[in-house]
């Protein structure tokens, strides 16, 4: 069987694909042009970068204290609230949540958590049919993909790769514009929002002073998600608490300059109950599960409870060198990315996942560029050290490494062998650039030599 490491590999060979790596680079590079103007309208940016990085520091100090608050208050308004320590716990929470209210058909908007706990595949075995709803996560779904990025999952896919597939699923011609693919999802999602009977979101943000679930969209879908159903499902990370209602607008459009460079999303949306009888629209049940899911195994660490600061912005992911030649789904990890290859091993694993900390260049960008200043190139270097700990290498990598650096450290034994005898070698032994790359020709004489002898 393979491990994690041998798929991840092998998967990164999609980093040849010339058309894959053009289609990711032109669509994160309109997102990359859009932030930077979005930033340069703050007038101390890095005083608003402080700020944030403050509120979640505060967040986690007071994690517990600040849930308790949030639930008191949610469950004042008749919420139900289910803290779920493991994965398999909030399916079983789900169980009866769809049990209770006899569900068939589910409305989704974007959410991660969803994804990371295998919620339209556990609905599917309930009878229950689950539609995304947010545009990019529709697309995949419908291509029967997960989705490729944190914050925009069909960034893997051009326009006509979408015109191709709403052509072959639904019959459209097959050169349709987005302005009509989006149309008809408009349409055929009007349908599905006026049949479903739960709705499910994940929250941006946990309010924890006033109990509000908040939610940031550009699309309006989520608006409908919890105003159709009649039954309203959150499922959050717990990390995703912040103290204060006055901390809120800040942050709706933080999070819209970090990933889509707007001045604020389209749909800002506080959540605090289901409806009262004077409302007219909204659930008649709400429930809410805070899942925790590995989340503490990166509480307890003081070198990695920062990760917990994320806002899943996607900033990391756009600026990441790897990311951007490999690709989302080379990962294998619902998270990707700089802030995946943090998370995910130790939420899930170090043995299973400890290859992907090794998945970074250590350029730093995704530290430079994170909005709440997670320090995550020093966090995958310490995993680096951590997973070396947990499996050191093997006395004859160490030997080779301690042989190389006694050959580097002195210029007379690098001269020993001259240009010659290292481009026969070359010619000999495989090439330690891989198959795909050529080692260019030594020349005879080295640097030293040549320098010494133009400069007699």
């Amino acid at each position: 069987m393979k491990e994690q490491r041998d798929i991840f590999l092998q998967a990164s060979e999609i980093a040849l694909d010339r058309r894959h790596r053009r289609i990711l680079n032109y669509n994160i590079s309109r997102y990359d042009q859009t932030v930077v103007n979005g930033k340069k309208k703050y007038v101390d940016f890095r005083g608003a970068r402080d700020f944030a990085s403050s509120v979640k520091d505060d967040a986690l100090a007071g994690l517990e204290a600040y849930t308790e608050q949030f639930c008191r208050k949610m469950e004042s308004r008749g919420v139900r609230v289910f803290r779920a320590v493991r994965r398999q716990e909030a399916l079983e929470i789900i169980r009866e949540i769809i049990r209770e209210n006899q569900s068939l058909l589910a409305v989704k908007s974007k959410s991660m958590v969803t994804e990371e706990i295998g919620f339209n595949e556990f609905s599917h075995t309930m009878g229950v049919k689950a539609v995304e709803t947010d545009l990019g996560e529709f697309i995949v779904q419908v291509a029967g993909e997960k989705p490729y990025h944190i914050l925009t999952p069909a960034m893997h896919k051009s326009k006509e790769d979408v015109a191709l597939l709403f052509s072959r699923e639904f019959q459209l011609p097959e050169h349709s514009t987005p302005a009509e693919i989006a149309t008809f999802v408009r349409k055929y999602l009007r349908v599905v929002f006026a049949e479903a009977d739960i709705g499910v979101t994940g929250a941006n943000f946990l309010v924890a002073d006033v109990g509000g679930v908040a939610l940031t969209e550009n699309e309006g879908n989520g608006c409908m998600t919890v105003s159709f159903p009649k039954v309203h499902l959150v499922i959050a990370g717990m990390e995703r608490i912040i103290p204060s209602v006055a901390q809120l607008p800040f942050f709706f459009q933080w999070l819209a300059v970090h990933g889509t460079g707007q001045n604020l999303s389209a749909y800002n949306s506080m959540l605090l109950g289901p409806a009262t009888h004077s409302e007219i629209d909204g659930p008649e049940k709400m429930y809410v599960i805070l899942l925790d899911n590995g989340r503490s195994r990166l509480l307890e660490e003081e070198e990695w409870k920062e990760a917990l600061k994320c806002i899943r912005c996607g900033a990391c992911l756009n600026a990441c060198p790897v990311y951007t030649n490999v690709g989302g789904y080379t990962y294998g990890t619902t998270y990707t990315g700089p802030i995946g290859s943090v998370i995910s091993p130790v939420m899930e694993g170090l043995k299973e996942w400890g290859h992907l900390p090794f998945a970074c260049s250590l350029c730093g960008k995704c530290t430079e560029v994170c909005p709440v200043k997670i320090p995550l190139h020093e966090l995958i270097l310490l995993l680096r050290k951590k997973k070396e700990e947990m499996h050191p290498d093997s006395l004859l990598w160490k030997g080779s490494i301690n042989l190389y650096m006694r050959l580097l450290l002195r210029r007379k034994r690098m001269d020993m062998v001259n240009g010659k005898l290292r481009n026969l070698l070359k010619r000999r032994l495989p090439d330690p650039l891989g198959k795909y790359r050529q080692t260019a020709d030594f020349s005879h004489l080295s640097f030293s030599k040549q320098w010494k002898i133009q400069n007699r």
